[in-house]
């Protein structure tokens, strides 16, 4: 009888760790050119490996850095799969009125983060088009650009 605890025991933790559910979230970053983000220039990331039957919130990311010169950034965001698009213009305040960053970071580089859309289906059909709206043909100092796909918190 000494060893039947602990094989009960193991067994259960076993079956209840094989009935937790699976973490499927998602987050990718994308370069931006040096030079600067072109008005014209659109961010394509299609997420991958995501369960297409879960509901999820997408969040925008901005990584910039002190060259950036404006206290705002006005982005267009177009997501979800084909037939079922979405659209939303969203205005980013990476700065306070006296110019302090919003953002967190190390050094030169701020990071900011803010939710584009919840309980949306993106699935791995699905691609997320991002691109700036600003009254500027060139953005300099933006870094990078990327989205988080997640779970929503319960």
């Amino acid at each position: 009888m000494g060893k039947l605890p602990y094989i009960i025991t193991t067994a259960l933790i076993l079956c209840l760790g094989a009935c937790a559910p699976k973490h499927n979230d998602y987050s990718h970053f994308v370069h931006i050119d040096p030079k600067g983000w072109a008005y014209g220039d659109t961010v394509d990331i299609c997420p991958t490996a995501l369960d297409s039957t879960n509901v999820r919130n997408l969040s925008v990311a901005i990584r910039h850095n002190n060259s950036y010169e404006f206290r705002n950034l006005w982005l267009e965001i177009t997501h979800g799969a084909d037939g079922n698009r979405r659209r939303d213009t969203i205005n980013m305040d990476l700065a306070d009125i006296y110019g302090r960053w919003h953002g967190k970071g190390i050094g030169p580089s701020y990071q900011y983060e803010t939710m584009v859309a919840t309980g949306v289906n993106i699935a791995d059909s699905s691609h997320v088009y991002i691109r700036h709206i600003m009254r500027i043909d060139t953005l300099k100092g933006i870094e990078m650009i990327g989205i988080t796909v997640a779970s929503p918190e319960i």
